[in-house]
């Protein structure tokens, strides 16, 4: 069974109604990046940053997978399918997908503030500011933020390097280091490209561009793997 590994970005959520997460003017839903997306954030307002990850947690919850979702759940029908994404939503999950591999943690669950490696499962959508982890630290939403180690990059560069097919959706490369997995990608491996702007890509080999939204360009991707008529 070939081995498919799909790299997804914001792209991909963007069409099930989640914003994507740096508009054109530096903005994450009105926010600075640094007052709700960094340690230094949580340590002088925990408030805020606990109160922003809950509203984003509600309209994750909301939202619905899409087609393009739907459609890399059906690779694993014929392939040997492994997901690595970089956002923080679980609708890979919702739409079928069983392997899937968050690089900056997924939104529904809660860790501890003391050791990032202590997660729960959240009952809802709200993390209160008086919950803790069993260690008596808060619990804050279980999302890398920037400054911090990214844990699971090492393990998705090994997967990246197994890939027969890979593909890319729905994402700029413009976020490190997550961008730099296609490098551990063997030249030789057919690399699929897909978002309505297609990122600068230096010569990797055999490079095919669909410059589509996810729903449509990957939808049709995937009936020709699937072999569909």
């Amino acid at each position: 069974m070939q081995k498919i590994i799909i790299l997804t970005g914001a792209g991909i959520s963007a069409e099930s109604g989640l914003r994507t997460f740096r508009d054109s003017d530096g903005l994450w839903e009105g926010y600075n990046i640094e007052d709700v997306a960094t340690p230094q954030a949580w340590a002088r307002n925990p408030e805020l940053v606990q109160d922003f990850y809950n509203q984003r947690r509600k309209g994750v919850l909301e939202a619905q997978p899409n087609a393009a979702h739907y459609a890399l759940a059906k690779l694993q029908e014929k392939y040997d399918v492994t997901i690595i994404t970089q956002n923080i939503d679980d609708l890979h999950e919702r739409a079928g997908a069983t392997n899937v591999v968050h690089l900056h943690g997924v939104i529904t669950r809660s860790q501890s503030s003391a050791n990032p490696k202590l997660t729960y499962p959240i009952n809802g959508w709200e993390i209160k500011m008086n919950e803790v982890c069993e260690l008596g630290s808060p619990l804050r939403a279980h999302v890398v933020w920037f400054g911090e180690d990214v844990p699971m990059i090492e393990p998705a560069a090994r997967l990246c390097a197994t890939a027969d097919i890979f593909i890319l959706v729905g994402t700029s490369l413009a976020v490190y280091p997550a961008a730099g997995l296609i490098d551990y990608v063997p030249v030789e491996v057919p690399k699929y490209i897909i978002d309505p702007k297609i990122p600068e890509v230096r010569n990797y080999g055999s490079v095919y561009k669909i410059e589509e939204k996810a729903t449509v360009g990957l939808v049709k991707l995937v009936q020709e793997l699937m072999g569909d008529e």
